[in-house]
């Protein structure tokens, strides 16, 4: 499928993908305008996981539950828990995480350094809807969005409630969870537990993790004053990267028996949404975040320390003014973030970062009729960034010091359509995304000794998309066409040995989803991207980029049998894709690979038993591997083999 560079300018006439939600959560959508929104009219490829799709989904950490969505890929080097899985939206293989921003209740959670998002602090009892926002996010949210959002949306209610589970599985797998909530007319509160172990699939993959979190909130009114927290930590054995031949033979084994990590972290989130007038509304949010990392690392004789902070602040305002006997919203807001990183090395000096975030944006969606909506939208950002690293010796190299300051703005247009039964929108925009704190970290290949990355450019482009999707009562189709080029891209050059500034790319698909009620009890899903990710121009021209899968599929069926039960069987597909490094394409292709789990649920009231069965034929695959020219051959980080896991949850009266 081929692109002609006249396509984005038939963006504003095509036809549009909506989101799709199942009953009381259809239409709600907050990353659309960073409001709830009844129906919003942005055009946007939106999709809703809902807290039944999470329930009948066989998975037990969050990870797992996405990448049932069309065109997201997951990437985890060790176990089951996805400590340290990278969501990949839109093809960008190795820096994923740099471009898919993950957001809980609006809040980024993606660290300033190349660090992971600490899934651990977000059980899956206490999420309400997950809202996947693929294509640029940056007017909205900023830096590091230009593959998509993922707002993951916590149950704020205060209905009482409460429940305790308990699980046992494969690899010495144990775990445990509980929730409560109770509320009246002056205010609510909730709070969640949770605890996993396991001893792991290969040697020293053993993983546990533990969270608290909760929200309180009092009521002001149509508004409330609330306080979010979370308390978590996690550990786990790092067994490292398998050759070739042990891949072959052995992939249980470690190369690394010794080596280990742990974190532990805190977030407290102080928030107020207030009805200033009946057309004026303000949310605002503080955060105050930490974690602290600790890793042995015995195979090199090292040990690492890392400490990460984060504040922000963000306000915003939605205007409901019309705009002459049009209906017209804005929605003005402000983005302040400031991070700091301290890492202290046994074998290497210590290196510390800071970076501080400005930016203003503004959202307008003015309804042209019933029918037509027309959406505007600009974004200003400021990042200030500065790094530090101490000399090795004064004979070797000195220290490293160096700050800048850059900036960048984005802009993006759009248009939707809402007929009866379906919708329609394109949109075109652009996008950026600043180097994160390691990447300001770099290497002279010249003299050897490390400098500040000072001239990595930040990376832009721009982005055209078209969609559509329809309705017919059973039945409900999605589908949309995209295409992003870039310049500037930032990525790490193993030829080069830094991280560099690469020559043009574009990225350009389609993504489609199918919900089919076969029956009153029967119901099935079908989600396929196809991604071209490739280089454009330079000494790369042509060649694709190194982790994207071409295709992508996930199949799932689900039979609600009543007091007989409820089972849910889930196929996924992932294609071939190039060895991470190998830009040139000249070592082969990691093949691709199938999985099939299962799932069974029994309602015995008040108890309700649960039965997973995961990679049901044991299917040996790699969702990470790459090429190595220090040990000139390949590695690989292998998946968990077949497992089984039992849970039952008791629910309260």
């Amino acid at each position: 499928m081929h692109f002609k560079s006249r396509g984005i300018a038939l963006v504003l006439s095509s036809l549009v993908l909506a989101s799709h939600a199942a009953a009381d959560e259809a239409a709600v959508i907050v990353s659309a305008s960073r409001f709830d929104e009844t129906d919003p009219r942005v055009p946007a490829n939106i999709s809703v996981i809902t807290r039944e799709d999470i329930r009948s989904t066989p998975a037990f950490d969050l990870p797992a539950v996405l990448r049932t969505a069309a065109g997201v890929d997951v990437r985890s080097l060790y176990g089951s828990l996805g400590l340290d899985a990278a969501v990949d939206l839109r093809g960008f293989g190795e820096t994923a995480a740099s471009n898919t921003l993950i957001l809980l209740d609006g809040q980024r959670l993606n660290p300033v350094d190349m660090g992971s998002v600490s899934w651990s602090a977000i059980p899956l009892d206490g999420i309400r809807r997950i809202e996947i926002i693929r294509g640029a996010g940056t007017v909205l949210y900023g830096d590091r969005a230009s593959g998509g959002v993922i707002n993951i949306v916590t149950d704020k209610s205060g209905r009482p409630r409460a429940a305790v589970a308990a699980t046992i599985g494969s690899f010495g797998h144990r775990g445990l969870d509980a929730h409560g909530a109770a509320g009246n007319d002056r205010g609510y509160f909730n709070v969640f537990a949770h605890h996993a172990e396991s001893d792991g699939w290969r040697r020293n993959s053993q993983q546990d993790q533990q969270t608290l979190s909760g929200r309180a909130g009092i009521y002001l009114g149509a508004g409330e004053a609330f306080v979010d927290w979370a308390a978590y930590q996690d550990s786990s054995g790092l067994p490292g990267y398998l050759a070739s031949a042990a891949y072959r033979s052995d992939p249980r084994m470690s190369t690394t028996p010794a080596d280990w990590q742990k974190r532990d972290g805190t977030r407290l989130r102080p928030g107020v949404k207030l009805a200033l007038t009946d057309a004026l509304m303000l949310e605002a949010e503080a955060s105050a975040e930490r974690e602290d990392q600790h890793a042995k690392y015995a195979s090199f004789g090292s040990l690492s320390d890392r400490a990460r902070e984060t504040l922000s602040l963000t306000p915003r305002l939605r205007w409901r003014h019309g705009l002459g006997s049009l209906g017209s919203e804005t929605v003005l807001g402000l983005d302040y973030y400031d991070g700091d990183v301290d890492a202290d090395y046994s074998t290497a000096p210590r290196q510390t970062a800071a970076q501080t975030s400005a930016a203003v944006y503004f959202q307008n969606t003015t309804g042209l009729t019933e029918a037509w909506a027309l959406t505007l939208g600009g974004r200003s950002q400021r990042m200030e960034q500065e790094a530090h690293q101490d000399a090795y010796a004064p004979w070797f190299s000195p220290a490293v010091d160096g700050n800048a300051t850059r900036r960048r703005n984005a802009w993006d247009v759009g248009i939707s359509y809402s007929g009866r039964g379906w919708r329609a929108y394109g949109k075109f925009g652009t996008t950026f995304r600043f180097p994160n704190t390691d990447e300001l970290f770099g290497f002279d290949p010249i003299l050897f000794v490390p400098v500040f990355a000072g001239n990595l450019k930040p990376q832009h482009g721009g982005i055209g998309e078209v969609g559509g999707s329809i309705d017919l009562g059973t039945v409900q189709g999605r589908v949309s066409l995209y295409r992003m080029q870039l310049k500037d891209e930032i990525g790490y050059d193993g030829a080069l040995g830094a991280n560099v500034n690469f020559d043009p790319t574009r990225r350009q698909g389609l993504e489609t989803e199918l919900d089919w009620r076969i029956a009153e009890r029967l119901r099935t899903r079908l989600a396929y991207a196809w991604t071209d990710a490739e280089f454009r121009s330079g000494p790369y021209d042509g060649r694709r980029v190194p982790l994207v899968p071409r295709d992508k599929a996930t199949l799932q069926l689900t039979w609600d049998a009543g007091q007989a039960g409820s089972y849910s069987a889930v196929a996924n597909y992932v294609g071939a894709r190039r060895y991470s490094g190998d830009f040139s394409n000249v070592r082969g292709t990691l093949a691709g690979y199938a999985t099939l789990d299962f799932q069974a649920a029994w309602k015995l009231k008040p108890l309700t038993v649960t039965a997973r069965l995961l990679n049901a034929f044991d299917r040996r695959y790699s969702p990470y591997a790459g090429y190595s020219p220090w040990i000139a051959d390949r590695y690989y980080y292998p998946a968990d083999g077949r497992s089984f896991h039992l849970s039952a949850r008791y629910d309260f009266k």
